[in-house]
């Protein structure tokens, strides 16, 4: 325990310096980023089309709340997200295989800054949005890649059930 209380002392004072691993101060303050991107999970959303509203809040614990989330294919979503710890955190929607792949990539590259939109970074009591339309059905995920986060499983799970003919 006194070794995770080193970690949150550590990674609180590089969020208080603005130097917060990698990501700086984007918090997506004036709104989610719309570049128009496609993945696997689904592309960009139009804000105009958001059929719902999902508030999820990232915790110093290492975990999400709600940590399960089921959405329709074609549903267009507008995530707030709030980081209700002491330290930076992030989420980052994606398939499992690229939330891994990009784990990796930010341990060896930490200093790395990057935004996209199917990301938010967030600084201790921030919020931001990310607009998303998931056009594909299955098992993807969310999770924080910020060094350490994701291997202590902050990680989430998102269900995209097919839509029914005729909807």
């Amino acid at each position: 325990m006194h070794r995770f209380a080193l970690l949150v002392a550590a990674a609180a004072a590089l969020a208080a310096n603005g130097t917060a691993l990698a990501h700086g101060a984007q918090t997506h303050a004036d709104g989610p980023n719309l570049e128009m991107v496609e993945k696997p999970f689904g592309r960009t959303g139009d804000p105009k089309n958001v059929s719902r509203t999902i508030r999820i809040s990232g915790h110093d614990t290492m975990r999400y709340s709600p940590s399960k989330i089921t959405v329709k294919q074609g549903e267009t979503i507008r995530f707030v997200i709030a980081n209700q710890g002491k330290v930076f955190h992030e989420t980052v929607l994606g398939t499992m295989e690229e939330l891994r792949e990009h784990a990796e990539w930010m341990k060896k590259h930490p200093t790395m800054e990057h935004d996209a939109p199917y990301m938010v970074h967030l600084p201790p009591g921030k919020r931001g949005e990310i607009v998303w339309q998931f056009t594909q059905a299955g098992d993807f995920h969310f999770a924080c890649l910020i060094p350490g986060h994701f291997e202590a499983g902050m990680v989430g799970s998102i269900k995209v059930v097919p839509s029914e003919q005729g909807d």
